[in-house]
C-alpha cells in the first residue's frame, strides 16, 4: 500500500512540475524578441504608430520611427525645469509635462515646439497626469478642484466633470490618463482604474491596484507590475495574468503599444512582440 501511495505521489509531483513548465513556456511564448536599443536611456514612451520617444541620459529627446530611424531631436528638455514625462498618445502632438512647474510643452511630429501652457495662469495648480484627447485637445485631472478637465492648446477650459468628491468617498490621484474609443481612463495605483465617457460621466471603477503602467487596446485593458502582465476585457468576470520572463522582471519601465511590449532595464530598451 505504501508503495502504491509513493507511486501516485511521484506521478502527481511529475504532473504538477509538467503543468508549471507548460504554464511558464506558454507565458514565455507570448514574448518574441524583436530588437534592443543600447543607448543609455533614462525614460521613454511610444505613440500609436509605434514611434519611440527616448530621453537619453544627457536629457536629449530623440524620436525614432518604427524602423528605428531617427526622425527628430529636441535639445531643450530642461528649459522648463525637470521633465516629469513625455506623453505621445497622439503621434502628431507630443506633450512634455513638467509637474513641478505646472507647465505643458507641445511638440509636433518632428519635435518642433507648437506652444506651451502655464497651467497656473489658468488657475490649475495640482496636476499629475495629462494626455491628448480624441479631438486633439488635452485631458488633465485637476486635484485641487477634483475634476477631469479638457483644455485647448492655449489652456482655455473646454469642459469639466463634476467634482469627484460628489461621486466617491475618496477622490483619486491619477498618475496616468488614456483616451481610447469613446472612454477616458484614469489610473490611481492606490485606488484603481476609473472609467468615464467623453462627457465626463462616470461609467465604472475597477480595483486593479499597484500597476506601474497600463494600456488600452480596443476594449481590452492591459496592466503591468514588476513581474506580471495583466489582461482584462469587460465584461468578463476574471483578469488573466501572465508572468513576465525572468529577464524582463524588475524593469525600470514597461509600456505596451500596437501589440508590442517595450521594456526599459539597465538603461537599455528591449522590444518584444506580444503573440
Amino acid at each position: 500500500m505504501k508503495n502504491v501511495i509513493k507511486k501516485y505521489s511521484l506521478i502527481l509531483a511529475i504532473v504538477c512540475v509538467a503543468d508549471l513548465s507548460i504554464a511558464k513556456a506558454q507565458d514565455d511564448s507570448l514574448f518574441y524578441f524583436l530588437k534592443k536599443i543600447e543607448n543609455p536611456i533614462s525614460s521613454f514612451t511610444v505613440d500609436n504608430l509605434g514611434e519611440l520617444y527616448v530621453i537619453n541620459t544627457d536629457n536629449q529627446l530623440k524620436k525614432y520611427n518604427e524602423k528605428g530611424d531617427s526622425v527628430g531631436v529636441f535639445n531643450q528638455v530642461l528649459k522648463y525645469g525637470k521633465l516629469s514625462y513625455v506623453e505621445a498618445q497622439n503621434p502628431w502632438k507630443a506633450i512634455l509635462f513638467y509637474e513641478n512647474f505646472s507647465t505643458i510643452v507641445l511638440l509636433d511630429k518632428y519635435l518642433n515646439v507648437l506652444g506651451s501652457i502655464n497651467l497656473r495662469n489658468q488657475n490649475i495648480f495640482q496636476v499629475k497626469a495629462v494626455t491628448t484627447s480624441y479631438d486633439n485637445n488635452i485631458w488633465l485631472f485637476d486635484e485641487e478642484d477634483n475634476k477631469l478637465k479638457k483644455i485647448d492648446d492655449n489652456g482655455k477650459l473646454i469642459s469639466e466633470s463634476v467634482d469627484f468628491r460628489l461621486l466617491f468617498d475618496s477622490a483619486p490621484s491619477p498618475r496616468q490618463i488614456i483616451d481610447q474609443d469613446g472612454f477616458v481612463y484614469l489610473y490611481d495605483p492606490q485606488k484603481g482604474l476609473y472609467i468615464f465617457d467623453y462627457y465626463g460621466s462616470f461609467k465604472n471603477k475597477l480595483t486593479f491596484l499597484h500597476w506601474t503602467n497600463f494600456a488600452v487596446i480596443g476594449k481590452t485593458i492591459y496592466g503591468f507590475d514588476k513581474e506580471t502582465l495583466y489582461k482584462y476585457t469587460p465584461p468578463l468576470p476574471d483578469i488573466t495574468k501572465y508572468e513576465l520572463p525572468s529577464t524582463l522582471q524588475n524593469n525600470t519601465s514597461v509600456k505596451l503599444s500596437n501589440h508590442k511590449i517595450y521594456i526599459l532595464k539597465n538603461q537599455h530598451l528591449e522590444i518584444y512582440s506580444l503573440q
